[in-house]
């Protein structure tokens, strides 16, 4: 990937500037993209670790992850999102990967659990995630659980 600069930063480091482009690249994906009207301020940013992935100073990959207890019984990784300009090059392999690096040296735990949409289980699968649930629909788009487990 080209020249892809990653930070991570509490809630509380983000500057007003890096809140508005992570909330604007969200909802053009989450919201006007998926065409799906939901409340994507939640409450648990406060609670995340952000990830921004920068190529050229322009925010194009993006995810939170959350101690245990937040989401889910264990640590997660939410609001994936990679801009719609560089899909399909692998960034969204490398946020995941991020992502998971991220959760084990933060949070020393040793399983990641996510809500993914159904269309991407194959995605999730390749990085090794399983299925562990039934579907369910969160905002109008069907969602299944899946678990990580962590190798020591």
């Amino acid at each position: 990937m080209e020249n892809i600069k990653w930070e991570y930063k509490q809630f509380s480091a983000l500057t007003s500037a890096e809140l508005y482009y992570i909330l604007t690249l969200r909802n053009e994906v989450f919201v006007v993209e998926q065409n799906c009207i939901y409340l994507d301020t939640d409450n648990k940013d406060q609670h995340a670790w952000h990830i921004l992935g920068y190529i050229n100073k322009k925010l194009v990959a993006y995810s939170r992850i959350l101690p245990p207890g937040v989401s889910f019984h264990e640590a997660s990784i939410g609001r994936v999102v990679t801009h719609s300009s560089i899909r399909r090059n692998g960034l969204g392999i490398l946020l995941m990967k991020e992502s998971i690096e991220k959760i084990i040296t933060q949070f020393e735990v040793t399983e990641i659990r996510i809500g993914a949409q159904c269309y991407l289980i194959q995605f999730y699968v390749s990085l090794g995630f399983a299925v562990d649930g039934k579907e369910y629909i969160e905002d109008g788009i069907p969602h299944v659980e899946m678990l990580f487990k962590i190798k020591k």
